[in-house]
């Protein structure tokens, strides 16, 4: 049998200091390589819930396993050799290195992870970046120096490189025009698709919902909003 991409079980979830649960989630199974478009109003917990898929947060109490493993059961050093070999995140701060040239930042997840490095071979990265029309005038510039809207490119790139199995994205298009943005599209499902990546997508943009296999309202799928 094959194992879920990402599977969650009895999920909870509070931040320290609160008094009720931010997030309460019974069962959800995302297949290798389907697409999802999770939406829901801000502050319901879309970000958190990337986060514990990313193995960034632990949950309170049951299961949240990245093909197989569960976050909650590995060291904080296995947590980050898990998430740097087959998880990539788009963060919606970028959380680039603003002092690393944009070709160094795109093949940092290859530098943490050598499975990452061996899938994505020679030229990985270069090959990313034109695909997402970002001239090479500006490949070897700082990644500080770069638009928002250059920067959120990179960042895609970056977390595509070496076909992780799964990639969370978190409001990745919030700063492209239009033409970028069908640009940018075009590349996430593309390279996922190549790569048999599973892709997690936040979006307040409900005219993207479409491209997805699946929509996920979590306001429905959170039970802690409907205890509330």
């Amino acid at each position: 049998m094959t194992l879920p991409a990402l599977h969650l079980a009895g999920l909870r979830y509070r931040w320290p200091g609160a008094h009720q649960d931010l997030l309460q989630i019974e069962s959800l199974d995302i297949a290798p390589g389907e697409r999802v478009f999770l939406r829901g109003p801000s502050g319901c917990g879309k970000s958190t819930l990337l986060s514990l898929m990313a193995g960034v947060l632990v949950a309170d109490a049951g299961a949240l396993a990245l093909l197989g493993r569960d976050w909650r059961a590995l060291s904080s050093a296995a947590r980050d050799a898990h998430r740097a070999d087959h998880l990539g995140y788009i963060f919606q701060q970028f959380n680039l290195l603003p002092y690393l040239s944009v070709l160094d930042n795109v093949r940092l997840p290859c530098r943490f992870s050598r499975r990452r490095a061996e899938r994505a071979g020679a030229g990985a990265a270069e090959r990313l970046l034109e695909r997402s029309a970002l001239a090479q005038t500006l490949w070897r510039r700082p990644a500080g120096e770069l638009s928002v809207g250059q920067q959120q490119r990179v960042a895609a790139a970056r977390a595509l490189i070496g076909a992780p199995a799964v990639v969370v994205a978190d409001e990745p298009t919030s700063a492209l025009d239009e033409d970028l943005r069908e640009a940018f599209m075009v590349l996430l499902l593309e390279a996922c698709t190549e790569a048999g990546s599973a892709l997690v997508f936040v979006s307040h943009d409900a005219r993207l919902a479409a491209r997805f296999d699946r929509q996920l309202d979590l306001p429905a799928l959170n039970r802690a909003l409907l205890a509330a």
